[in-house]
Parts: structure tokens; sequence; C-alpha cells
């Protein structure tokens, strides 16, 4: 339920809509909401099992319990929200920007695009989350101390009150992707002067934990000390071990895409528009797709850019249309007919490069884009394909490929 940190491979040539999918339900400090479908799966069974414990608490409720159990569905998703909304707060103070907030599976997620500048803002990023459900929690336990026991109302904020409770100490846990995982990565980090340091403490004390949650979930109900079991048998034991086991996956993955994003994050000034950038020979636009890729083999480059007689860069063939083009097509087929024109989007400078590379490639999906020099000179071909290898081979930590 902490925030997230997850640059995107921007040359995907897909323009993912306010960040991912899900229902957008509105803007809050200019930050788009969105639920994912998975949450209508677990209001669902939220609703399901609440409204089975409010027939035995409250008897005689009739049908009217799952009408309640939706409102607490609803309610804790609420407290959810004001929970991310701690974090995009922070953010926003701290001159970060938040691309949306997601309320998903198991809670949900700020989309914060870049890393914090000092281990003491990480600190309290991650902090203020928790935090805010800790204050949540607390006032429904005065809520608690106003309304009956064994009323809607007061089973409604005795609800609230644990359901923040437990948001808030799960969220604690010293161990990615949780916001106790942040603070950890944040006080090593502090420790050692390195953000990469504390970023794999982090994330293996968030693997531990996954651990620890698979094997001793199950077994801290068995024993009674959650809730009071007569045996190890049955549904609820399979219950148990089935949310262990969906826990322990969240966190475990959770964990290796930190340590991931931040490879990338570290090797990301390196990802340059040059360093990518494929040789491309430059020809007329009635020139035969075959004559074209002869003159790229002899030239050793692997693109080519269409140009006005004045020698004008005016459009990129794409590599895609080469490929549908059978080799007996190939000597008929002028180059000018597989060409994507040049736009303002797809013209990127040399100099380009990290952050900014990415962020030019996430605005203006693109299959290629024109590299030129400051001077305005055609240097190459920049394709979505090598940037994507680029990137993955950055989040693996392997090294980078070259485009020329």
């Amino acid at each position: 339920m902490g925030e997230a940190d997850r640059p995107e491979a921007g040359g995907s040539g897909k323009k993912r809509p306010g960040g991912g999918g899900g229902i957008l339900m509105g803007r809050i400090f200019k930050v788009p909401v969105y639920v994912a479908p998975s949450w209508f799966l677990v209001a669902a069974l939220i609703t399901w099992f609440f409204g089975n414990q409010l027939e035995r608490i409250i008897p005689g409720i009739g049908g009217t319990r799952y009408l309640v159990a939706l409102f607490f569905a609803v309610a804790f998703y609420a407290s959810v929200l004001v929970h991310e909304l701690a974090h995009t707060v922070a953010a926003l103070r701290f001159g970060l920007p938040v691309r949306r907030i997601q309320l998903q599976f198991f809670g949900g997620v700020s989309e914060i695009e870049k890393d914090s500048p000092t281990p003491g803002r990480e600190f309290v990023l991650a902090f203020v989350g928790p935090l805010l459900s800790l204050v949540l929690a607390a006032v429904f336990w005065l809520g608690m101390l106003v309304t009956e026991r064994g009323t809607v109302p007061g089973v409604l904020v005795a609800g609230l009150m644990l359901s923040n409770l437990i948001v808030a100490v799960f969220n604690l846990l010293p161990g990615m992707p949780l916001d106790g995982g942040r603070m950890l990565r944040a006080v090593v980090w502090k420790i050692s002067g390195r953000p990469m340091t504390g970023t794999v403490v982090a994330a293996w004390a968030g693997r531990a934990l996954a651990v620890a949650v698979l094997i001793g979930f199950p077994l801290v109900t068995h024993t009674g000390v959650l809730v009071e079991r007569q045996s190890f048998t049955g549904v609820d034991s399979l219950t148990d071990g089935l949310l262990a086991a969906v826990l322990a996956a969240i966190i475990w993955t959770g964990a290796g895409n930190s340590l991931r994003m931040a490879r990338l994050r570290e090797r990301l000034p390196g990802l340059t528009a040059t360093a990518l950038t494929r040789r491309a020979v430059p020809v007329p636009a009635d020139a035969p797709l075959s004559e074209a890729l002869r003159r790229a083999n002899d030239a050793g480059a692997r693109a080519l850019v269409v140009v006005e007689p004045d020698g004008t860069p005016r459009a990129v063939v794409r590599e895609s249309a080469i490929a549908a083009v059978p080799d007996h097509r190939r000597p008929w087929e002028p180059v000018g007919g597989l060409a994507q024109d040049i736009s303002e989007g797809t013209r990127i400078r040399t100099d380009l490069g990290g952050e900014a590379l990415l962020t030019h490639l996430r605005d203006h999906p693109a299959s290629e884009y024109l590299v030129v020099e400051p001077t305005g000179e055609i240097y190459g071909v920049l394709a979505t394909s090598d940037v994507e290898r680029a990137f993955v081979a950055a989040m693996s930590g392997g090294g980078r490929p070259s485009g020329r």
C-alpha cells in the first residue's frame, strides 16, 4: 500500500491513458485517481465475508447486512485512499511529480515518478502513509467510545478502527515494497551514503518478509494467536494458506521490482540517444527498397532516412514495414511508401538522455525516431526495440546494447 516509483520504457509505442488501466474516478490535487478492476473483486469478497459475520454479531439484521458490509468495503478503501494521499501530498511538497493514485487488489499505490533526493525526505515520504492510517485508527477508536456495541454504527466504527490499524502495522513492516521497507532503505542510505545499498538491503528484507508471511501466517492463525481455531484442517486453514501465499507473492514480487527499478535508476544517466542510435543512410523517396538496403549494407548501417533532393530529412523508414515486404517485391517497392514522416516529437537531439529521453519517448510514442546533431545534421535512427532492450538490460544489471 506504499508509494511506488516505476519509470517506464517510454518507447513502447503505446501511450498508457493516465499511466495505466482502471477506471478514472477523478482528480485530487490534479493527480488522477484510478480504481483497478481487481478492486471490485476484493470489494465483493469483503462484502460477502463481513456480511456473514454481521449476522453473528447483530442477530436479526437480515439481508441488510450485505448493504452494511458494502458500505464498510467502500469506507475501508476510502481510508486506503487517505493513506495514499498522504504520500502524494508529501511528494508534491518535495517537488516530486505523481503520475497517478490507483486503488487495487491489496490496497493502493501512489506512482511517484522521481526518487527522493535525500534519505530524510525518503523516510518522511514513506512514513506519512502509515502515520495517517494510525491517525484514522485513533479517530475511529474515539468513535467506538460514543457508539453502542452490537449496533450497526458500533460495528462499522470498530471494523474501520481495526482495519486501519492493520494497514498501518502491515505497512510498517521493514521490507520492500512496503512503507517500512522504504523507511529501512532511507536509514541504510543515510548510514552508507549510497541509495542503491539501501535499496538492496530493503529489497532482500522484503523477500525475507515474504517467506516469513508464507510460513508464519498460517502457523499464527493455527495457534490461535489471531483467531480461535479448532484444527489445522478445513476451509479456514485453506483460506489462511491461500491468503498467506497471495501476500507473500505480492511482497516478493514488489521487492524484486523495487530492486530492478533501482538498478534502472542507477544506470539511467548512461542510456543516451547517441549510445542507442543506429547508423542510417539517406535515400530518396523513389529509391527501390532493394537498392536502399544494399546501400545500408555497404555503409554498415541499420536504418534508412528518406531525404529531399537538398538532403533535408523527411521521413524514417519503418523497420516493421521493411520486414513485411517479400524479397521478390523489394526491387519494385519505393522506400517512400514505407516511411513515417518526421514530426517535432519524432526528432531527437543527440544530447538527450536519461530522464529527459525517457520522458520524451513516453510523451511522443513511435516506432522510430530521427536523431540529429545540434546543428541539424542526421546522426542516425533510434528504434523503440533498441530502447526497450536497453531498459531490460539496465533493470537486470547487464550492459546496455549499442545501437550503432
